[in-house]
């Protein structure tokens, strides 16, 4: 025993070079073969084989994608079928729209998302917290037996505790509800919200909390970036906002951040609450009855719009919204109008936009002049002269910072929902957006889109070469860290 101890102490650095060349090359084997961005391979690889003992740690707790492995699939998932599986309803006809390209682009959607279109949708379009919250909450007071609530972001805030409130009647009325919220979201309020709907004795969870099985951490790389909020199986909410209460004026003040949020009434929501079942299945195992959450009959005013949910995701819908894009962005014959908070496309769909503006089509840009994360922000501009070159307009808006995520092509086709344009929603976060088909409902969202640039300015060459070359490097060097904000 003393001799090996002996041994030990004595070649203790050669046995930790061994260890650390051991567990970094495989880390670094591991990387090279399973990831499918070379960006994020020479990354991972570089950070295994430099820091051979951190590095594998890091890559084991934030690299390693399990959801792809362990994500519930439904073909396997019978419990789940009834919320896929309807043959009862129809596949909606485009043919109203009276363009071809759309044809083409009905077809990647079919391929791009498990769910079929369905017609008979309306969408009612909801400016900030000042429209949605209330509607949302007259919802949740109004429901007859289940509410399905799921949020990236929860504040245990005045706006989050009057939805607490309302769940909490509801939950008293017998009413079924269940509330997902992302753990990593959770976090944004002092002390979480969770704690409020536990003591209330609504049932609620956490997405993503405990990855690896042993260690009470969020895997803070994946997120749930999807907001549902699904009543009776008959009426939905959905789009880009969170439950907080900087979104409303009463609260806020003069600094209210805006947002779009979108009232769903239609065969669509049946997709939206199969998204939320699918997630509450594979958070915590229940499996949500579909007779309880979901509903075959639905009672819509017109005017009625074809419409379906497309899921993206570090899981089998690996950038699903990327597809899509791309995909109404080769079609596009017109006009492309695209208001994004968080405007940092990669190279491909960087790509996209740039071909579509040298190909004549009048390509809008709208981001926000004022952003509230200014790392992001400093990458954005780092990288919008590689827009401007090619004939794109990139508009700064004024005033408060604005939170939509928004996307018209030819006043025709519309794509919203939570996914933003950077990295970290194009292939880590799971996101929940909609492809809609009507001119109505395109031409409602391209005058919230024009409003903005009416009160933008237009980024210029001129006016980015103007910037002083401190912040200007400043910005090439955050842009560098991009995939990774």
């Amino acid at each position: 025993m003393g001799s090996l101890k002996s041994l030990a102490e004595a070649y203790w650095p050669h046995l930790a070079f061994i260890l650390g060349l051991a567990a970094g090359g495989t880390a670094a084997v591991h990387a090279a073969m399973t990831k499918h961005d070379v960006r994020a391979a020479i990354g991972w690889v570089g950070i295994c084989l430099m820091s051979p003992l951190v590095g594998p740690f890091f890559y084991l707790i934030a690299g390693i994608n399990r959801v792809r492995q362990e994500h519930i699939s439904e073909e396997r998932n019978r419990s789940l079928q009834d919320y896929f599986a309807n043959p009862d309803l129809p596949e909606a006809d485009i043919g109203d729209l009276g363009a071809p390209q759309f044809t083409s682009l009905r077809v990647l959607g079919d391929r791009v998302s498990r769910f079929p279109l369905r017609d008979d949708n309306r969408i009612q379009i909801l400016r900030g917290g000042d429209e949605a919250y209330p509607a949302m909450i007259e919802a949740i007071e109004q429901a007859q037996k289940s509410v399905a609530l799921q949020s990236y972001i929860f504040d245990n805030d005045r706006a989050g505790r009057a939805f607490v409130d309302a769940l909490s009647r509801a939950h008293e009325r017998g009413v079924e509800i269940r509330v997902l919220i992302d753990a990593v979201g959770s976090k944004y309020s002092h002390p979480p919200i969770i704690r409020l709907l536990r003591k209330q004795g609504i049932p609620c969870a956490l997405f993503m909390t405990n990855p690896l099985g042993f260690m009470r951490m969020p895997y803070a790389n994946l997120r749930s970036h999807r907001k549902i909020l699904v009543i009776d199986g008959c009426t939905a909410f959905t789009g880009g906002m969170n439950i907080r209460e900087g979104f409303v004026t009463d609260y806020a003040g003069e600094d209210t951040a805006i947002d779009t949020h979108f009232r769903v009434d239609g065969p669509v929501v049946l997709q939206l609450v199969a998204v939320f079942a699918h997630d509450w299945a594979y958070t915590t195992k229940e499996i949500l009855p579909y007779q309880t959450w979901s509903c075959d009959a639905w009672r819509v005013p017109g005017p009625c719009a074809p419409a379906r949910c497309i899921r993206s995701g570090p899981d089998r819908y690996l950038v699903g919204t990327h597809n899509m894009l791309l995909g109404a962005l080769a079609v596009a014959q017109k006009h492309i109008r695209i208001q994004s908070p968080y405007f940092l496309p990669d190279q491909v769909l960087m790509g996209a936009i740039n071909t579509a503006a040298r190909r004549g089509i009048i390509v809008d840009i709208v981001i926000p002049g004022r952003n509230n994360l200014r790392l992001i922000n400093y990458a954005m501009t780092a990288q919008l002269d590689q827009i401007i070159r090619t004939g794109c307009r990139v508009w700064r808006s004024r005033g408060n910072f604005n939170h939509s995520k928004l996307i018209t092509i030819d006043g025709a086709w519309s794509y919203v929902g939570s996914s933003n344009l950077d990295p970290r929603s194009l292939r880590l976060n799971f996101e929940l957006d909609m492809e809609i088909y009507s001119r109505e409902t395109a031409g409602e969202i391209e005058r919230l889109i024009e409003h903005e640039i009416e009160n933008a300015t237009l980024v210029s060459l001129e006016s980015l070469a103007a910037t002083p070359f401190r912040k200007r490097l400043r910005n090439r060097i955050i842009w560098l860290a991009s995939p990774y904000l």
